[in-house]
């Protein structure tokens, strides 16, 4: 469902949301889409078990747990960080995961990033019978598959088309599925421009872009300012952002078009990635700090 937003811009411009978010309770946007032919492909491996990776507030941990439960998998997170290991309760996240079945295996930072090494790929089939393995965020060529089935016909009459970039799995999808005449722009929650070379591995052709100036200082990092953005949008919109990702998008678009980046009679279509999940636990980490919290109330 696509949604005209409550936004003063010159009136030149036409500006919409896809809701991704509202596709499914639980594994909502695009880690549906993600998920979607991972899953099948893991059911005609005839695998038992899903192992992926993951952060304290991962969106993806969440989803790959609930969609195990709900397939008949068995799942496993590798979580970042060893002190986390006894803080679960604390933590809106892993706690959900748990609740759905997931068994949590909390490792070293320093042994998470060596994840994709062979040496560490031998380890996990050493340790886990008959699993499929889904990479951190859920990125690769199924994936993006399914993120080529984001946009619709309807979705052609578009100029620019805009979401949050991770991993660059959902924009790699877009790219691949937008027409001549548009253009994709993707914003990074990550500081550094090295998610290009990624994104090349899996596009087709060359009209997108990165803007790298609307990350709010980092991969979960956010300001009094983005939090206030937020709420004032839902107010003005009643459609909830999350922090990490789309909040940090619609307010590079919105920030952009004020500053008269997109030309006269542009119509953009921003892509609501979901990530919703993850606002109770960034809510209680400014709770901690005294900063201001997300709201929505009607």
């Amino acid at each position: 469902m696509n949604q005209k937003l409550n936004i003063q811009f010159p009136k030149s411009i036409t500006l919409y949301i896809k809701r991704e978010d509202l596709i499914h309770p639980i594994v909502s946007g695009n880690k549906f889409r993600k998920l979607k032919y991972n899953l099948l492909q893991a059911k005609g491996e005839n695998k038992t078990t899903l192992v992926t990776f993951g952060g304290a507030f991962s969106n993806h941990i969440a989803a790959v747990a609930f969609a195990g439960k709900e397939n008949g998998f068995k799942t496993i997170g590798i979580i970042r960080g060893e002190e986390l290991k006894s803080k679960v309760s604390e933590n809106p996240t892993l706690q959900f995961a748990l609740d759905c079945g997931m068994q949590l295996d909390f490792i070293s930072r320093e042994s998470y990033q060596q994840k994709s090494e062979s040496a560490f790929l031998s380890q996990l089939n050493e340790k886990f019978d008959n699993f499929y393995l889904i990479p951190e965020g859920g990125t690769n060529e199924l994936a993006i598959k399914g993120c080529e089935e984001i946009l619709t016909l309807e979705d052609q009459k578009f100029d620019y088309i805009c979401c949050s970039v991770g991993t660059g799995g959902t924009l790699s999808g877009i790219i691949n599925s937008i027409k001549p005449h548009q253009k994709a722009l993707g914003f990074p929650a990550l500081k550094g421009t090295f998610l290009k070379d990624e994104i090349r591995n899996f596009v087709c052709n060359e009209n997108w872009d990165l803007n790298t100036d609307y990350h709010f200082g980092g991969y979960g990092k956010v300001t009094s300012e983005l939090i206030s953005f937020i709420n004032n949008f839902y107010n003005e919109n009643k459609i909830p952002l999350d922090p990490i990702y789309t909040g940090k998008m619609v307010y590079g678009v919105v920030d952009l078009i004020n500053k008269k980046y997109f030309p006269e009679y542009s119509k953009i279509l921003l892509i609501h990635t979901g990530g919703l999940q993850g606002i109770q636990g960034m809510n209680l980490k400014l709770k901690t700090k005294k900063l201001l919290t997300i709201q929505f109330h009607d």
